[in-house]
């Protein structure tokens, strides 16, 4: 992968936002790879995508970022400069289910998913031969006392300096003080489409409703449960003829699917978080 820098901004809208960014880039020789931006009319703010050929510039990239605060300052700008090639540590999270988790693996293990996976944490060991496959660390967490399994999984958090945390069909709630320190970085999927179905058994639920589309939702973790900003959704469809079987199998394909989309504009620095909605610059 060719290293480029991705110049990630959101701020207040108005006039000239676009061409001071622009101009600023050129100036510096910077050789644009990509432009993506957003104005967000109800809000009234402007959101913004740059990736930049990184051995195009003439400054390096720490000069790069003292100089651009000065454009930021002007627009009042919430922004971060990220490498392409400096891949985020990822702490994956899982129970009994295998799906998500497989998926998420194979990428990895196959070049697709471009993330250093350095530990998968369960609150069951039923996935431990399958993650040690990969030669990745396993940690089994007992949660029967909840309060010290969440002490655990947040000493191991910080001992593998976890960029994001992915939460792989992990069927426990997340405590407050976590949701807060990984707050944009902690990456869930919910087997339906959420508003729907909120909490846990939602096939069940679909079925007893009847419904004749089900799907998965990822989404950031906060602490109201499954509330958190929508990165990336889909459905399937189904009918009378399928019961709750057959909606889980269904489900399944459609829930990895869409964490391992989720992940990937995640790692690949195309979301901004804004109050409950999210801006996806692709």
């Amino acid at each position: 992968m060719e290293n480029s820098y991705r110049l990630l901004i959101s701020c207040p809208d108005t006039v000239g936002i676009v061409a001071a960014v622009s101009q600023f880039i050129a100036n510096h020789e910077g050789w644009l790879l990509e432009a993506s931006y957003h104005s967000d009319i109800d809000s009234g703010h402007f959101f913004m995508r740059n990736e930049i050929k990184a051995d195009s510039l003439a400054v390096s990239k720490d000069e790069f970022c003292e100089k651009f605060q000065q454009v930021a300052d002007q627009f009042s700008m919430q922004w971060s400069l990220t490498e392409s090639t400096q891949r985020k540590r990822m702490v994956i999270m899982a129970s009994h289910a295998s799906h998500c988790l497989a998926d998420l693996l194979h990428r990895w293990h196959s070049g697709d998913l471009h993330v250093d996976i350095v530990a998968v944490i369960a609150n069951h060991n039923t996935l431990q031969s399958m993650t040690q496959w990969y030669g990745i660390n396993f940690h089994h967490v007992d949660m029967t006392d909840k309060a010290m399994g969440n002490q655990a999984i947040s000493q191991l958090l910080s001992e593998y300096e976890a960029d994001v945390v992915v939460l792989a069909r992990y069927m426990q709630i997340i405590p407050p003080a976590l949701c807060q320190q990984y707050s944009g970085r902690m990456i869930n999927i919910h087997h339906s489409f959420l508003p729907s179905f909120i909490g846990a058994n939602p096939y069940q639920k679909a079925y007893e409703r009847g419904v004749k589309l089900i799907g998965a939702t990822c989404h950031y973790v906060t602490e109201q449960l499954d509330e958190g900003p929508i990165i990336e959704q889909d459905v399937v469809r189904v009918n009378h003829r399928h019961g709750k079987e057959d909606m889980v199998r269904l489900g399944k394909d459609v829930e990895s699917r869409v964490l391992a989309h989720g992940v990937r504009l995640h790692i690949e620095d195309r979301v901004i978080a804004q109050g409950n909605k999210t801006v996806i610059l692709e």
